[in-house]
């Protein structure tokens, strides 16, 4: 008997995603991304596929136009448009704000993708207000 391996498909990469906890002050920052690309393509899908369902459906997202490649105006996602928009805003370059009607609006830090995990890892943490 032979047997016969079936290749191996390329694993799909971790969401490096840290959310504030529920409740307490409204903060600026509601937590902190940290994409694996500058590709808002293949990293917005992630990124929605892995929020809370409590935050509903995001229906448009703004980031920072100086530090993401060019983005249509909208996307498909999870069989729903995502309206994208591209802010010039020089108070928030390292951000991306997300909508939900009715439910919300969520900032998050995103952390350069070609940030080393040793310092990543703390600014995650300290965006998303962990103690540890």
């Amino acid at each position: 008997m032979t047997a016969v391996l079936e290749p191996l498909l390329p694993a799909r990469p971790l969401l490096r995603l840290r959310l504030t906890p529920r409740g307490g002050l409204p903060r600026h920052i509601d937590g902190a991304w940290w994409p694996h690309s500058y590709d808002l393509l293949t990293e917005l899908p992630r990124l929605l596929a892995g929020l809370p369902r409590t935050w509903g459906h995001i229906s448009s997202v703004t980031v920072n136009g100086a530090t993401w490649a060019a983005t249509p105006g909208r996307m498909f996602v999870s069989n729903q448009v995502v309206r994208l928009s591209r802010s010039t805003a020089a108070s928030a370059p390292h951000t991306v704000c997300l909508l939900a009607p009715s439910r919300g609006r969520w900032d998050l830090l995103v952390v350069p993708p070609d940030t080393p995990l040793s310092v990543a890892e703390p600014l995650m943490v300290a965006a998303a207000g962990d103690a540890g």
